[in-house]
């Protein structure tokens, strides 16, 4: 039988191959797919990020955490999917129009689909056009949008307006970050959140779920 808790422990360590491996005994034996990441995997990603605010871990103990559970998703989503299990919420991120950086965009999206949401990725420099037929065609709840740079905060907002015009403003929650974002840009510009590492962002994501 296999030991789950060495799979949580492989997921906080950012043991990649280990992660796989575990993830495969346990499919081997039959576990619910389910169990897996709700038991295991989540957990193990918020650990992670409980370290992390403690300041016992930082950015690249994040990145590997995160791509030890993105390969083992990978073979666990179409299980999921088959099973019928819903996702936690279903996300669409990116980094905006004029913006090339995708380190913290990188980190979110990991710590988001650790925590069980589905996560489109549409990568950098997207535009409000790209967000808002994301929005349409994967029938997002939310909407992250990242910038570093402040000459591209200005494509937040393009983007939140492209999402009222397109009548989808009201479907879909808007939470914001990156190096020069804060709580008033997010206020001014009419997103519902603003995140200031990845770790928040998740306990924002959940919040805006549930609500």
């Amino acid at each position: 039988m296999a030991d789950l808790t060495k799979l949580f422990d492989a997921v906080v360590d950012g043991d990649a191959k280990t992660t796989l491996e575990m993830t495969k005994q346990a499919i081997a034996e039959n576990i619910q797919p389910e169990e897996i990441v709700s038991k295991y995997m989540i957990p193990a990603m918020d650990e992670v990020g409980r370290r992390f605010e403690a300041e016992e871990y930082f950015v690249p103990e994040l990145l590997l955490a995160g791509r030890a559970m993105k390969g083992a998703l990978e073979i666990l989503r179409p299980l999921l999917a088959a099973s019928g299990a819903k996702p936690a919420g279903k996300v669409v991120i990116g980094t905006v129009k004029g913006d090339l950086h995708d380190i913290g965009k990188n980190l979110v999206a990991a710590m988001l689909e650790g925590a069980g949401f589905e996560v489109t990725d549409l990568g950098t420099d997207v535009s409000p056009e790209k967000f808002v037929e994301a929005v349409n065609t994967k029938d997002a709840q939310i909407v992250c949008l990242s910038a570093l740079l402040t000459v591209t905060m200005p494509a937040m907002k393009s983007t939140v307006e492209a999402l009222t015009s397109a009548g989808v403003r009201d479907k879909v929650k808007v939470m914001i970050g990156g190096a020069p974002v804060t709580d008033q840009y997010a206020r001014e510009i009419g997103a519902d959140s603003y995140s200031e590492n990845a770790s928040a962002a998740v306990a924002a994501a959940r919040t805006l779920v549930a609500a």
